[in-house]
């Protein structure tokens, strides 16, 4: 049987529909609890619905897929043809769901299947470029340590910036960190936001949400210079917002390959809240070039 390393990944990628498909990747859901019911990201809740849930003060939160989840996942690919793994997923520090790949990863491996679990350090469309990078390699790529490298390179090379109307949701889920600092002035500011190492920390502190936005777009002209760039404007519930902010990008990124704009899902919508704007800026991996014949 030939080897074939299959991907997977979860539902906070936010990867544009059919794009999963497209590169044969697997999306494991994590679950938002609503009022103490328990919903499958993707299927199961929209953002539209996690956004008025939020505004009608409801307690929404949010869990990682199960280790038997991802046992499953991983064997139903195995009976499918998959000699290898490689599982790419949101950062350790914001969620567990990289712990859960890891408990089944042991036993997949201890079965036979080599699974390389991979912490992208993001979320968002930040995790599904690592992703996606994961699968182009996987196409040509029989090796899941190498596979699994790709990701990280990507990953690595990958900023997550983020405008939020408010830290109270941030604050209610435990998921800023050193943020927590700007929460005296909440009310003052509009916070810009930035992963780092795998965690929210504060960037900048803007007294208005024009000024706000207007410097996210520079720091992300800035960050891009003139380098080959993937990006993805994200947001809750702010749907003119993001689509202005992409048009200015559009201008002013000189070598901008694509560009997605999209909603998030119901688990990061759940701790960032309406109004939310993240900017992902990702390097666009270079051709390896074809060598010339020699000609004698």
């Amino acid at each position: 049987m030939p080897e074939r390393v299959a991907v997977v990944t979860d539902s906070t990628s936010y990867l544009p529909v059919g794009l999963a498909d497209e590169h044969a990747l697997t999306v494991v859901p994590l679950q938002v609890v609503v009022a103490g019911r328990a919903l499958s990201e993707g299927t199961e809740v929209t953002s539209a619905q996690i956004a008025e849930a939020l505004v009608a003060g409801q307690r929404v939160t949010t869990s990682r897929p199960s280790p038997q989840t991802f046992v499953e996942t991983y064997r139903r690919l195995a009976a499918g043809g998959a000699t290898s793994i490689v599982s790419v997923h949101l950062s350790a520090d914001l969620s567990g769901t990289v712990d859960a790949a890891r408990v089944a990863a042991r036993q997949l491996t201890a079965d036979g299947v080599p699974v390389e679990v991979v912490d992208s350090r993001l979320l968002a469309m930040g995790l599904g470029y690592a992703a996606l990078a994961a699968a182009r390699a996987a196409a040509t790529e029989t090796d899941p340590v190498e596979v699994a490298r790709v990701a990280a390179r990507q990953a690595l090379a990958t900023g997550v910036w983020l405008y939020v109307d408010t830290l109270e949701y941030l604050r209610r889920g435990g998921r800023i960190g050193a943020a927590a600092a700007l929460l005296g002035s909440a009310l003052a500011v509009k916070p810009l936001l930035m992963l780092v190492d795998g965690r929210i920390e504060p960037m900048e502190r803007v007294r208005t949400a024009s000024r706000a936005l207007a410097r996210l777009e520079e720091v992300v002209v800035a960050e891009a210079g003139e380098r080959p760039v993937d990006v993805a404007v994200q947001h809750l519930a702010a749907a003119e917002r993001a689509a202005e902010l992409a048009d200015r990008l559009r201008e002013r990124l000189p070598r901008l390959r694509r560009l997605i704009v999209d909603e998030v899902g119901a688990v990061v919508g759940a701790h960032v809240g309406p109004g939310m704007l993240g900017v992902v800026l990702a390097p666009t991996p270079t051709p390896t070039p074809t060598p010339t014949p020699h000609q004698p």
